[in-house]
């Protein structure tokens, strides 16, 4: 007797399924690269119809092919970030500095539970820091300046233990410099060219968005 039609449907959806999940990542990486401009042809590689974007310039994959860097700094790439990118949940390194990418930092970008490093530095993104960077609990270094951003920095990036590197130097920031967690070891050269930035904060004495208004 012949198999019933759903039973044919599910063997081949479960057949499929690893090209799926796969996929899910090179389409938001192929919604980053339709929200790019690139004269320099640097994303020429970057095919949505292939399985997985493991083969792809400036893409790394671990051996379970999922995305683990993005690698396309000083590459000459203008436009916009892509809420989609926090879907790269095993992205470890995201690698976009000196370009002239604009716009705001999506706050998807939270949840990106692997990053190690969030590169933005040298760019023209404008808007504040998301709060919800502070759910990085993974991140070393986070560089972001030489950009347009406003604000005050947030308070929930004072409770990633891990952190080492923090560089948000030429921006227009506002407030107070955080001083608790791993504030306390960055140096404050690194927090310079913020007109409306205080130093580091007194607590009890300065709001830390104080400037801000």
């Amino acid at each position: 007797m012949a198999a019933p039609i759903w039973a044919w449907a599910f063997c081949v959806a479960i057949t499929l399924l690893p090209s799926v999940l796969g996929n899910s990542e090179g389409d938001a990486l192929y919604t980053l690269r339709r929200s790019l401009t690139d004269p320099d042809n640097v994303l020429q590689s970057w095919d949505p119809t292939l399985v997985n974007p493991c083969t792809w310039f400036h893409i790394t994959c671990n051996q379970d092919n999922r995305v683990t860097r993005v690698d396309l700094g000083n590459s000459n790439l203008s436009g916009h970030l892509v809420p989609v990118l926090g879907k790269l949940e095993h992205l470890q390194y995201l690698e976009l500095y000196k370009n002239n990418i604009q716009g705001t930092i999506p706050t998807e970008l939270g949840n990106l539970k692997s990053l190690i490093s969030l590169d933005l530095y040298n760019n023209n993104i404008s808007g504040t820091i998301p709060p919800s960077l502070g759910k990085l609990k993974s991140l070393v270094f986070l560089r972001l300046n030489d950009n347009r951003l406003t604000g005050p920095i947030p308070r929930e990036l004072v409770g990633i233990s891990s952190l080492k590197v923090v560089d948000v130097s030429n921006n227009d920031l506002c407030g107070t410099i955080p001083t608790s967690g791993p504030f306390e070891h960055i140096p404050l050269n690194n927090f310079e060219k913020n007109s409306r930035l205080e130093g580091p904060e007194l607590l009890g004495l300065a709001s830390y968005d104080t400037n801000c208004s």
